[in-house]
């Protein structure tokens, strides 16, 4: 089972200034690889967050193209506008997405599969959008038990925040078997293509960073009081020792999976 992130105007403008430098924005080259993204193509970024996918394709589609992002969370959508008024950007729902049939060459889907509560669905919906050959391009992330860093991280928030944050902060690492992967795009009708684990990095300029990012940029930010959240960063702090250097900035390894499949 999945949470919606429902997040505020504020968490959005902190996931743009926090998660997509230290996480998201690294991946983005390798996702429009995999979907063969190119000049004069048109494509879908689907939940799109803040839009980091679809402000990328954009420049690669150049002005014979077309670039759509589409997300769930209202207050993400109007960060994207705001970061790049000129798009086409909608509020939407992966699962029953607001556009018709082949209408675009290729759809991506960068760190939000795992948010679905149906994901069969959502991938069903991302080949009926792109036309017969277009591609379905898809990004998450390894599980928990392969992400070194992360592993000791959550069970630190657990321990200050509840049971709950488990299945909030655990979320991110339920869809990283590779074979379910592409089964899914295959059982929506994309013949996979390719498949890659890379491994990348997440770095902070210090454990109060890591912290404001991974909780205060998402709803566990309303069920920590301010003690705990001093805790937390101290507990964090130590459980991460051997991610930080002298200086006190925090880097991490974060192992990143990706899926692509064309449309029969």
């Amino acid at each position: 089972m999945t949470e919606t992130f429902d997040l505020s105007l504020e968490q959005a403008h902190a996931y743009e200034d926090l998660f997509v430098p230290a996480l998201f924005a690294q991946w983005v080259p390798t996702l429009l690889r995999h979907a063969g993204v190119g000049p004069g193509l048109r494509v879908v970024d689907v939940a799109c967050g803040t839009g980091v996918v679809a402000r990328a394709a954009s420049e690669v589609v150049g002005p014979g193209g077309q670039v759509s992002g589409v997300d769930l969370n209202p207050a993400m959508v109007q960060v994207a506008r705001e970061c790049v008024p000129g798009l086409d950007w909608r509020v939407g729902d992966a699962g029953d997405l607001p556009y018709g049939d082949a209408s675009f060459d290729a759809s991506l889907c960068q760190s939000a599969l795992f948010f679905f509560p149906d994901p069969a669905a959502a991938c069903r919906e991302m080949v009926r959008v792109v036309r017969p050959g277009g591609t379905v391009a898809l990004q998450t992330y390894a599980e928990l038990a392969d992400q070194p860093g992360y592993g000791p991280f959550v069970d630190a928030v657990v321990r200050h925040a509840g049971d709950g944050a488990r299945r909030l902060l655990g979320t991110y690492w339920s869809r990283g078997d590779v074979a379910q992967f592409r089964a899914l795009l295959d059982e929506a009708g994309a013949e996979p293509t390719s498949s890659e684990s890379v491994l990348g990095e997440v770095s902070f300029p210090s454990v109060e960073a890591l912290v404001q990012t991974e909780v205060g940029a998402t709803p566990l930010a309303d069920r920590i009081d301010p003690a705990a959240y001093v805790a937390l960063a101290r507990d964090v702090r130590d459980v991460l020792a051997d991610f930080v250097d002298e200086q006190g900035a925090v880097t991490m390894p974060v192992r990143a999976v990706f899926v692509a499949g064309r449309k029969r």
